[in-house]
């Protein structure tokens, strides 16, 4: 394994870091050819806090999004999900100062807790393609990985993040972003198809960390809740979708994500041979149809 500082390492580099201040850790996977980024945005923001009242949106977009946005952002195929960050200059800067300070203070403890839940995950799932994870400062105390596309993947970090749920949500979204390198193929996505593609992630994110749990799984099958979304699964409502994966209101909360990992491990009891690489390019419809899930609401 070959592990090194960019900004320490090499000349040409440390100039091009001193020109966007932005904190480049990189991590070779010793089996593949693959290489892994970490990219600290909390010097780009610092500039950013120090303009104050002056602070507006022109600024936040040339001295922050910029000089990461072909890391972090550009052809992500779920680009859509940065939209706050990528429009909305941040204005809570006493927040967004405290957690930038954060992202300094731990900044070797974070790099190194994402460099071993990034390369845990390789082992389970290979792939060729670099992944650049980004942090950045959160200006809220909601806790919210996300990917980006392909490779790209976003901490909006903050206080409330443990070192046991970043490991996890790494392998999380390690998943999609290697589901994403095959499968998106700009088509329109169901709601089957959304519980399935998170059902997937949650499973990962357990045989990568299974003494680590931070989404709650319902073990029995609630056939009122289940009613009450069975119609839809066809659907492409996207807000209906966003509706049930994060549950509330008249669904438990986080409901999508256990009735998704549960449609998944219904399918792994049946062909239990299968290996992640093999049920993550299965689409949503066979692993729902092969786990006969829907035996569980008869």
């Amino acid at each position: 394994m070959r592990v090194f500082y960019r900004i320490i390492l090499s000349g040409v580099l440390l100039i091009v870091l001193s020109a966007c201040d932005k904190s480049d850790y990189t991590v070779e996977n010793p089996d593949k050819e693959q290489m892994f980024h970490i990219i600290n945005t909390a010097f780009l923001f610092e500039k950013y806090i120090e303009k104050g009242a002056e602070a507006n949106f022109e600024m936040y977009n040339n001295e922050v999004i910029q000089p990461i946005y072909d890391d972090c952002f550009k052809d992500g195929e779920f680009l859509y999900m940065a939209d706050e960050i990528l429009h909305t200059a941040p204005t809570n800067l006493s927040n967004l100062k405290n957690n930038t300070e954060l992202m300094k203070v731990r900044q070797q403890e974070l790099n190194q807790l994402i460099e071993e839940a990034l390369l845990k995950s390789a082992k389970l799932l290979p792939s060729d393609k670099d992944v650049t994870v980004c942090l950045v400062p959160a200006t809220s105390s909601g806790i919210r990985l996300f990917t980006t596309g392909a490779g790209k993947i976003i901490i909006p970090y903050n206080e409330f993040i443990d070192d046991a749920f970043l490991k996890v949500s790494i392998a999380h979204e390690y998943h999609h972003s290697t589901w994403a390198e095959h499968n998106v193929h700009n088509e329109t996505f169901t709601i089957l198809d959304n519980l399935v593609f998170e059902g997937k992630a949650v499973m990962f994110e357990q045989l990568v960390y299974p003494e680590i749990s931070t989404i709650p799984i319902e073990p029995t099958y609630n056939k009122d809740n289940w009613s009450k979304i069975e119609k839809d699964l066809n659907s492409i409502d996207f807000n209906r979708s966003l509706a049930i994966i994060n549950g509330g209101n008249d669904l438990p909360a986080l409901y999508g994500y256990s009735e998704g990992f549960k449609i998944v491990q219904a399918y792994l009891k049946q062909y239990p041979e299968k290996t992640p690489e093999e049920w993550t390019a299965l689409s949503p419809t066979e692993i729902f149809r092969k786990g006969n899930y829907t035996e569980h609401y008869e």
